[in-house]
């Protein structure tokens, strides 16, 4: 009893440092699917519930944002529709590929995000001209990276959030806030599938969930009250932490 009450404590600590972390810059799930994995579940197990526990962290920020002025829903409504599409995609053609080849080559995308950034100090500092428009860009993005979270998922926000500030010419808040709506349309798509296949624990995933929302709330908080300074040097550090572990466990695996 003493090990159970434990553990539910852990999940939900757990969760409620992952929705502060991933709200702000993204990688939550480098906190949370370690800490299922420690517990004993099998990798399908932990991915499906992680799932669950990211809807909860995900839509707290959203409604957050939307909230706050941040997020304007009737804006996300391509994006919404293509990432649900992607999500799925992926989701089902995980199941039939050997996702090692992306594995690999992912951390190499992160490590040119983080180049970017680090080369370009005024990025996402305020909202500049976009270089496309929005139908084309929640098309190519909405189904590159709906896949992406569906197939693998590592570092999608970070991708989003880039891929926001530079296409539609977003500051950070605001692609922040955007990529939360994304995140969410494929946690929730992928989350059918997993339950469908009965890969969920509710128990532990809801208690997670409930961490996940109170910390993605602070976490909308402070991205709003605190504006693009201060997102700019966690979202840096947390693609540089994903990056450096998607390495290591390549390294590892190989």
């Amino acid at each position: 009893m003493l090990e159970s009450a434990f553990q539910m404590l852990l999940l939900f600590c757990t969760g409620l440092v992952a929705g502060l972390v991933d709200t702000i810059a993204g990688g939550g799930g480098l906190i949370t699917i370690p800490v299922l994995l420690g517990l004993g579940l099998a990798p399908q197990m932990a991915l499906g519930t992680n799932k669950l526990q990211a809807c909860f962290g995900s839509g707290s920020a959203t409604l957050a944002f939307i909230r706050k002025g941040t997020v304007k829903l009737e804006q996300c409504r391509q994006g919404i529709l293509w990432t649900a599409a992607g999500a799925a995609l992926g989701a089902f053609t995980v199941q039939l590929l050997d996702p090692s080849l992306l594995k690999q080559l992912i951390p190499w995308l992160l490590m040119a995000i983080v180049i970017y950034t680090v080369m370009s100090p005024r990025l996402g500092l305020e909202d500049i001209h976009p270089r496309m428009a929005a139908g084309p860009f929640f098309l190519l993005g909405g189904v590159s990276l709906g896949f992406y979270d569906g197939f693998l998922g590592p570092g999608v926000g970070s991708f989003w959030v880039m891929a926001l500030v530079f296409a539609l010419g977003f500051n950070l808040t605001k692609a922040t806030g955007y990529t939360k709506v994304m995140n969410f349309t494929s946690n929730f798509v992928a989350l059918l599938l997993f339950i469908v296949g009965g890969h969920v624990l509710w128990r532990e995933g809801l208690i997670m969930g409930l961490g996940q929302f109170f910390g993605a709330r602070i976490g909308a908080h402070l991205v709003v009250s605190r504006g693009a300074r201060f997102i700019r040097p966690v979202f840096i550090f947390m693609v540089v932490t994903i990056t450096v572990s998607l390495i290591w466990q390549n390294l590892k695996s190989g």
